[in-house]
């Protein structure tokens, strides 16, 4: 009859895996709310996207609506503001993306990729200054007769881009669509 050492687990092996496991159970207990936490709550999930009404804003009116908590304004431009940006050499925007020739045609920072496609005379944007956060004051203010951000002086035209003052790049666009002519959906 052959002999081996294997030992006969005994109640104190039992003791010291029931202790770990019991161990690794309450660890994983206290560490699922700081988990759990870090997920968005319920009121961010719904404003993930939002529909905005634009049937009653009239041509050279704004309208400020909230979207994940900022504000985003969207314009609704005259031909004479459209013209205006387009007419702004390229070369002249602060914004490096403005200045660098080797990105695509629709680099975000020309004036016509601003617009929404197909209805250029609309313009959404955040209404979040990229220098530091301030919210800007529009309808025509600045020296570019677009948006003015009264913290530090950042003057933006009328396409939403940074013009003069320490604002280092454009409004930023939002992701947004038309659901219809007369709706758009933000997010």
């Amino acid at each position: 009859m052959a002999h081996t050492d294997q030992a006969e687990p005994t109640r104190r092996d039992f003791l010291y895996i029931a202790t770990g496991a019991m161990g690794a159970v309450g660890v994983g207990a206290l560490a699922w709310p700081f988990i759990d936490q870090m997920n968005p709550d319920a009121g961010a999930l719904a404003l993930a996207s939002i529909e905005v009404d634009i049937s009653s804003v009239e041509e050279g009116q704004s309208v400020t609506v909230t979207w994940r908590g900022k504000p985003v304004f969207i314009r609704y431009r005259t031909p004479a503001e459209i013209d205006e940006a387009n007419s702004t050499p390229i070369e002249a925007l602060p914004d490096p993306l403005a200045r660098n020739s080797n990105l695509p045609a629709d680099a975000p920072a020309t004036d016509a990729n601003r617009g929404a496609e197909g209805a250029e005379q609309w313009l959404v944007q955040v209404g979040i200054c990229t220098h530091l956060g301030c919210v800007p004051m529009g309808d025509g203010a600045g020296e570019y007769n677009g948006w003015f951000c009264p913290c530090h002086g950042s003057h933006y035209d009328t396409a939403g881009r940074i013009r003069k003052g320490p604002a280092p790049e454009n409004l930023l666009i939002p992701p947004y669509r038309f659901v219809t002519d007369t709706t758009i959906e933000i997010g």
